[in-house]
């Protein structure tokens, strides 16, 4: 090559990717995404400030028993440092979640519960939240040590989360918190088969996938998330080791004890056998629980290897046709009908929370995510209708919080579970164009999943108790009241379907979850057994035609329905043996202890509820980011409060294009609408080509301005807008040499900006949305003191390739500057590939870009760095640039810049759990390189833009 990139530069940047490695952080949060009336409530005690809407205060006072009662009983399994942490507690939204966080160090529980009881249990919400999440509280306050505590000390919280990222794999602090979750109450995931059935699935099939695999995950074949992983071998650690095993393990691989490998030497440590010893055999302990009942376990019905498709929540159109949801890792879910060995798509679904929907005579009803369109807390779950037979479906409900609809039998009635802001559960009947016809009164005060029409008159569901316990209910509509079917117990119930007077439904019956039916006349309960070998972990999701039954199991190609003739399987009375409690897999260390249970002895204190002001801690600075986003290369101080209103920060940044190095302050507040937000930058060392030479000066700069942030995500879409504008007042002060060439001035300047993104959604494998679009217009223009102007517009747009998983991206871009500009603005033009670039008068580009899957080699090596995918990319860059007065004698410049060629991209995971895609680029340029160097081939290593 004539102008081969030098061996130093390659080193220096192949270092960077160990900076990326930052902390496992869910960003869950949403900036600003509260609106301003929502008042805040707090209790205050040591360990925990929970931060609570007006009217949540039985919530708030729930939580903070539970965590200081807690907090003492648990801290010794894993240290005894205690920092107190800020929880907040979010009831706006429709999704059940929760995390902690450094960076800041906060929490925040999502306080609406899922419909499915089987995948994290039936506990009342804020209760599970607690006993989960507060211990990732406790692993964070004691893993401040060593190393970990150095970077902390350099960097911050962001540092002491990059430290414990590298040092403590993912796995273990979701194991351990399930442990916490499964040891101090009688549920817990770890006691929930379906939680085991992801590993079930593999070892029933014969698939010993690799540690580092189980890890990394892969675009092929399915492999179950870090949480079952963690849960088995912390809970082994325990079993085998005593209780104190992990705080002395994670205590030295925080602290970087031993080097590298900290984690995997601190295992060797102290259970004296090898990390890969340890592993095996933590899995082989509960691999052994469940070999007697998956030994007859059959493979999934086809042919691939890999992941075939997750078909999911059957509905008999007769006996000879099903209609269910289909979903694969090249295609997003749709509705399907088969009919025999034949598979028909009807339409694909909007955005869900979840699969479910109903069926009956031709329609599908099912609830549809649609977030705020400002507000980012606050999201729907709104009731869609699908006509089978044209594919085109409708919205009927707007702004509501509506779970698990279904038909009654005439199909002019619809059933649905109501969340309230409140946590209040509620049943309503709404007609078919969704207006609401009855709301139940709920004086049980129970959580209802799954409800259907049982006659005219009454509603059959699978409910929970304040408690936490389930049973099936028969409800009546006329007064809400309840009668219950079945003995209250910890073992979720869930998928009710109904044929006539018998009540199909799933519940956890042992290592199990097992189908089941209740004869209502009799009130008699019968397990179903299925004859001969089963399709699939566990029995899901039944559903019943005249003379057929089918219902869904998990293989480790993907959720499967089997089907059967209907008289064929054996019914098996319940009998007295019916209600037992759920089974611990083998770990007698989740009784051994004092905290074992503990959540049935909490006591509900008084404690005293005060104001939260919003103006709480706005000035948090937490950490040092460090940050690329070429031609930018910054730090930053960064600062953000508990509520997530006021970001705040200091910062440094070196612009490559243009020379120069900028120390500023910013901040901005998003409780309001819109945004507000300000700041003040003094910029050193700005140059500009200015009629065959550079000029340069520094600038003092105070900006202040308003930004709208919208949200139009609907149906099939993910749309967002966002405009706004800044006012700048420069003071531009020449530099020596120049100074006598052009006067010293101050400008004012506004900076207006609008981006507009919408997509589809995308399926895992797709390296882009099928069809997507993203535009940005940013227009700068002084107001007073010079006559400068800048337009800069830019759009990208996706399209399918000619295979699926290929992608056709066509971006373009215009640069207009005005014609007597002596004051530059700054320059982000994304000029051609592989050229040096230049900020000119008048700038345009039309970009080609091809991208593909060309291998998934599931791969890697010494638990560094794994390999998931490699993809390539053609590309053809055409910019044309023109300015005036650019030469001494004062004549114009105009040329092209066309460059075209290739990237390898690797996506890859280092050190088990950051996924980081990196490439290398090769450009052959067609023109000279004005600016820069000589030669036409140019490679370049394609990083990341985020160190943090």
């Amino acid at each position: 090559m004539n102008n081969p990139l030098a061996i130093n530069k390659i080193i220096q940047k192949l270092l960077l990717p160990a900076l990326l490695l930052a902390a496992t952080v869910t960003r869950a949060q949403e900036f600003g995404g509260n609106p301003p009336s929502l008042k805040w409530k707090q209790v205050n005690t040591p360990p925990a400030r929970i931060i609570f809407p007006a009217g949540m205060d039985s919530a708030g006072i729930r939580v903070a028993n539970i965590v200081q009662q807690m907090n003492g009983l648990i801290k010794p399994t894993i240290g005894l440092k205690q920092k107190q942490v800020s929880i907040v507690l979010q009831n706006q939204t429709t999704v059940a979640n929760g995390y902690v966080g450094l960076a800041p160090f906060r929490s925040e529980f999502f306080l609406t519960p899922e419909q499915n009881s089987f995948d994290i249990g039936s506990l009342p919400l804020p209760q599970q939240l607690a006993i989960h999440e507060f211990r990732h509280v406790q692993q964070y306050n004691n893993f401040n040590v060593g190393l970990s505590r150095a970077l902390r000390i350099l960097f911050g919280e962001g540092g002491q989360a990059l430290g414990n990222d590298l040092s403590v794999p993912n796995w273990f602090f979701e194991g351990d918190a399930v442990f916490n979750e499964t040891h101090v109450s009688e549920q817990g995931r770890g006691r929930l088969p379906y939680f085991f059935n992801g590993y079930r699935a593999l070892w029933a099939a014969g698939k010993n996938y690799s540690y580092m695999k189980l890890r990394n995950g892969s675009y092929l074949d399915f492999t179950p998330d870090h949480y079952p992983l963690g849960y088995m071998l912390v809970a082994y650690g325990r079993q085998k080791y005593g209780d104190n095993f992990w705080k002395n393990v994670t205590h030295d691989a925080a602290a970087f004890k031993g080097g590298f490998y900290p984690f995997q030497r601190a295992v060797k440590k102290y259970a004296t056998t090898d990390f890969k010893t340890f592993s095996n055999e933590g899995l082989d302990h509960f691999k052994e629980q469940f070999s007697g009942a998956d030994a007859n376990v059959k493979p999934a019905p086809n042919t691939s290897k890999h992941f075939y498709a997750d078909r999911e929540y059957p509905a008999y159109i007769n006996d000879s046709m099903l209609i269910y949801m289909k979903s694969t890792y090249d295609h997003i879910p749709a509705f399907v009908i088969k009919t025999g060995n034949k598979e028909s798509r009807i339409s694909t679904r909007s955005n869900s929370l979840d699969n479910y929907f109903n069926y009956h005579d031709g329609k599908v009803i099912y609830a549809s995510y649609r977030p705020d369109a400002r507000w980012g807390y606050r999201n729907y779950s709104e009731l869609m209708v699908l006509d089978v037979k044209t594919g085109k479906e409708h919205r009927i409900t707007q702004k509501t919080k509506y779970f698990s609809p279904a038909f009654s039998a005439d199909g002019k009635s619809i059933v649905v579970a109501q969340v309230a802001t409140s946590g209040a559960s509620e049943l309503h009947i709404l007609n078919t164009d969704g207006k609401l016809i009855k709301a139940l009164p709920n004086p049980q005060k129970l959580f209802y999943t799954y409800p259907q029409f049982y006659g005219d008159d009454k509603l059959i569901a699978a409910v929970r108790n304040p408690e936490g316990e389930m049973t099936l209910a028969l409800i009546d509509i006329a007064t809400g009241a309840a009668k219950y079917l079945m003995p209250f117990d910890f073992r979720p119930i869930g998928f009710t379907t109904i044929k006539k007077d018998t009540v199909y439904f799933s519940q956890t019956d042992g290592i199990n979850d097992r189908l089941f039916v209740l004869m209502l006349g009799s009130n008699k309960c019968y397990e179903l057994l299925p004859t001969g070998n089963d399709a699939g972990i566990g029995y899901y999701q039944p559903a019943v035609a005249d003379d057929k039954l089918a219902w869904v199991g998990f293989t480790a190609s993907g959720y499967q329905i089997n089907e059967v003739n209907k008289k064929d399987p054996k019914w098996i009375d319940a009998g007295t043996e019916y209600a037992h409690h759920l089974p611990d897999m083998g770990i007698t260390a989740l009784k051994r202890d004092s905290s074992a249970n503990m959540l049935g002895a909490v006591v509900d204190k008084p404690l005293p509820v005060t104001g939260y002001s919003k103006a709480h801690g706005l000035f948090n600075f937490h950490s040092i980011i460090p940050n690329i986003s070429d031609p930018n290369y910054s730090f930053a101080i960064t600062g953000e409060n508990v509520l997530n209103t006021f970001q705040s920060e200091l910062s440094f940044n070196y612009n490559r294009n243009e020379g120069y190095k900028q120390f500023g302050f910013g901040a901005t507040y998003g409780a309001l609408f819109p945004y507000i937000s300000g700041g003040v930058d003094y910029t050193l060392d700005r140059r500009q080509f200015y009629k065959g030479s550079y000029i340069y000066w520094n600038e003092t700069s105070l900006h202040g301005g308003l930004e709208v942030p919208l949200n139009f995500s609907a149906g099939k879409h993910i749309t967002n807008l966002a405009f706004g504008s800044d006012l700048y007042f420069n003071r531009t002060s020449f530099q020596q040499g120049n100074a006598q060439q052009f006067a010293d001035r101050s400008y004012t300047y506004l900076n207006n900006y609008l981006s507009f993104s919408n997509q589809m959604q995308a399926a895992k494998q797709n390296i882009y949305p099928q069809l997507a679009q993203s535009i940005s217009i940013n227009y700068k223009s002084a107001i007073s003191g010079a006559g400068s102007t800048q337009l800069l517009a830019s759009g990208t747009f996706y399209f399918p390739g000619l295979v699926t998983n290929h992608s056709l991206v066509i971006n373009v871009a215009h640069q207009q500057k005005g014609k007597n500009n002596v004051i530059s603005f700054s320059n982000n033009f994304p000029f051609s590939k592989g050229y040096t670039a230049e900020s000119l008068d008048d700038m345009n580009k039309v970009g080609i870009n091809y991208h593909f899957p060309f291998a998934y080699p599931d791969a890697g090596f010494g638990n560094i760095v794994y390999l998931l995918r490699l993809r390539g990319a053609l590309f053809f860059d055409y910019t044309r640039a023109t300015a005036d007065n650019f030469f001494t004698n004062g004549s114009s410049f105009k040329q092209n810049f066309r460059s075209t060629g290739a990237a390898v991209f690797f996506d890859t995971k280092f050190f088990n759990q950051n996924s980081i895609s990196f490439g290398i680029r090769y450009s052959r340029l067609l023109d000279d390189d004005f600016f820069g160097g000589t030669g036409r081939n140019r490679i370049e290593l394609v990083l990341p833009v985020t160190f943090f």
